[in-house]
């Protein structure tokens, strides 16, 4: 029997990433799954491989920053299967660049999406998570607990997020509804081929050398068993556990070390007055 043997899942940016493994992940682990993000075509391709697994799969695009979208999904998930048993705020995306550089607008819009995005649909799936004592997860990072030159957008938004999580537990523990927060290092993921207008860049290179990257189908197990054990906060890839722990003992070497190795490294930003580029949003 699977870990969400009968279960209902949601995952927010189901259509890539680790959001697709996580949907496909909690179908392996006996889950009906209700898929959310911005691109159905790619949501559809994700419902087939669920339903190769033998799970239903319900497609609702969903943009988190939009109000109303996340009250839409749940609605939708709980008509179709009946219930709500888990809830993964997983949609995100990181806006770089140095702090100068950037713009209020730079951080309103990665804010709206990694902080907003996962209050949008915790208060959406919450009502529904009650009946059932569910679990909901939540996509945080490693750098919600090292910052890093370059990142600061990005890791203010994780920082909240982790705030966030941390805190919500305690509040629900009570009513049986748990809170799991997991913080990944570098995974295989379109995410840093995605520009700081959230728009995809299929031709950017991988700036992660390969063998840094944990496989998306390996983290999506570790954040399923994670989830259905009610896990408080679990860090995942050696180098993200090694990154923390060096950061809560050493953080004057670990940001001597982070400032030697950024240097004077370009940013890539993105201007709204770019060009746009041919493919389409992520998310």
């Amino acid at each position: 029997m699977g870990l969400f043997e009968g279960k209902v899942a949601l995952v927010t940016g189901a259509s890539s990433g680790i959001g697709a493994a996580l949907a496909l992940e909690f179908a392996r682990q006996g889950a009906d799954v209700a898929l959310a993000a911005r691109r159905e075509d790619r949501l559809a391709r994700v419902a087939r491989e669920v339903e190769a697994a033998g799970r239903r799969a319900l497609v609702v695009p969903c943009d988190v920053t939009r109000d109303g979208d996340c009250e839409r999904v749940v609605a939708a998930a709980v008509e179709r299967f009946g219930r709500l048993d888990v809830a993964m705020a997983n949609a995100g995306f990181g806006v770089s660049g140095r702090f100068d550089e950037l713009t209020l607008a730079d951080y309103r819009r990665q804010f709206e999406v990694n902080v907003f995005g996962v209050m949008r649909t915790m208060y959406a799936a919450l009502p529904e998570l009650r009946k059932t004592r569910g679990r909901i997860g939540i996509t945080g990072s490693v750098s919600g607990i090292v910052p890093l030159p370059i990142t600061s957008a990005y890791s203010a938004s994780k920082f909240a997020v982790r705030g966030l999580a941390l805190a919500v537990c305690d509040e629900l523990r009570a009513e049986g509804v748990s809170v799991t927060l997991i913080e990944p290092g570098f995974v295989v993921s379109e995410i840093r081929k995605v520009d700081n207008l959230g728009r995809l860049r299929e031709t950017a290179r991988e700036p992660i050398p390969k063998w840094l990257l944990l496989a998306t189908d390996a983290a999506a197990r570790k954040i399923a068993r994670a989830v259905a054990r009610r896990r408080r906060e679990v860090v995942l890839t050696f180098h993200g556990k090694f990154g923390a722990w060096a950061y809560r003992h050493f953080p004057r070497t670990v940001h001597a070390f982070a400032a030697r190795s950024v240097g004077e490294r370009r940013s890539r930003s993105f201007r709204p007055g770019d060009p746009p580029p041919p493919d389409r949003p992520a998310g």
